[in-house]
């Protein structure tokens, strides 16, 4: 029997000055056979430095558009984190295994979306992009069923992604974490990347409870406190910003046999934009249709950021 596999894309307001460019891009490049197709809407009001990000319109407004992608047949089904406190207090204690109030990390990122959206979906295995992702896929190839290969064969691999920046001529990448080459075909990190990645769900249910990361406090006394202890002060409190989900799990996968994988084929690789700049927004249309190609400049090889000034210059250098 094939396994079954959902495909699940977070959306917040912050996200209405590109979405609608990468969200039908992302769905047509992973070419799978998808149970269900599913846009997450965080709902909850801005906070962090998602506050002051360019572009943030209206909540209508981004309903609208997530009406129109399921009206394009593009997402089959909308889902809105249930932020009501029986459904944290019951999906915490799963995941925590403990009481926690805060629902988003001390960036504004949600803490409890990243649960609700992979908790809420269908299927034996979940594949989650964030919706500014950008991703190039040979016709004909699929990571996606790559991916849950390599996850059967190799019981230690928690997730799986596709390769971060285009590939280089030496099969090397810019990256700041430690990692070893696996024989049969991809890279072992101990540290998670919470962008995109395919997950078996049971799997990933044996890693919990993860560990509750808070950030410091400006009293240094408290840092020394053990971590069980900060969460039920936190709780009590309503004070403390919580850090990371991403870190949560890479601190639980260096405590268990288990890896993150990214496959090492040239056949699928990754793109994210780390800026919102108008002159990246402008010239997004024009990037993704060279992704999709897979053409890139050169200075993009190995590299998982987008290198927006590779990529002007790119542009130029056709139009001449």
């Amino acid at each position: 029997m094939v396994p079954s596999c959902a495909l699940s894309i977070m959306v917040a307001r912050t996200d209405l000055p590109f979405m609608m460019h990468t969200i039908p891009h992302l769905v047509k490049m992973s070419q799978f056979d998808f149970c269900e197709r599913v846009l997450a809407v965080d709902t909850a009001p801005l906070s962090g430095d998602k506050v002051n990000r360019p572009g943030v319109g209206t909540m209508e407004e981004l309903l609208d558009r997530c009406q129109q992608l399921t009206n394009e047949r593009l997402i089959d089904r909308i889902i809105y984190f249930d932020y009501s406190p029986e459904y944290r207090e019951r999906i915490y204690q799963k995941h925590f295994g403990a009481k926690i109030w805060q629902t988003h990390n001390w960036k504004g990122y949600p803490i409890l979306g990243s649960i609700f959206h992979l908790e809420e979906v269908k299927g034996d295995y979940v594949l989650h992009y964030d919706s500014d992702m950008m991703l190039y896929q040979e016709a004909g190839y699929s990571w996606i069923e790559e991916g849950m290969k390599l996850m059967q064969q190799h019981p230690e691999v928690m997730s799986v992604r596709p390769l971060t920046g285009p590939p280089t001529s030496d099969g090397s990448m810019h990256q700041t974490k430690p990692y070893d080459r696996d024989p049969d075909g991809f890279y072992r990190f101990k540290f998670f990347g919470s962008r995109a990645f395919l997950i078996d769900r049971k799997r990933f249910d044996s890693l919990l409870p993860m560990p509750i990361l808070w950030t410091s406090y400006r009293n240094k006394w408290l840092n020394a406190l053990p971590n069980a202890l900060k969460t039920r002060l936190n709780y009590w409190t309503h004070k403390g910003k919580l850090d990371s989900w991403e870190l949560m799990v890479s601190k639980r996968l260096e405590e268990t046999k288990y890896v993150r994988a990214v496959a090492d084929s040239p056949k699928a690789w990754t793109v994210h934009p780390n800026t919102r700049a108008p002159e990246f927004l402008e010239a997004l249309p024009d990037i993704i249709q060279q992704i999709e190609a897979g053409s890139f400049p050169p200075e993009q090889a190995g590299q998982y950021d987008l290198v927006l000034d590779a990529w002007l210059k790119f542009f130029k250098t056709q139009t001449l």
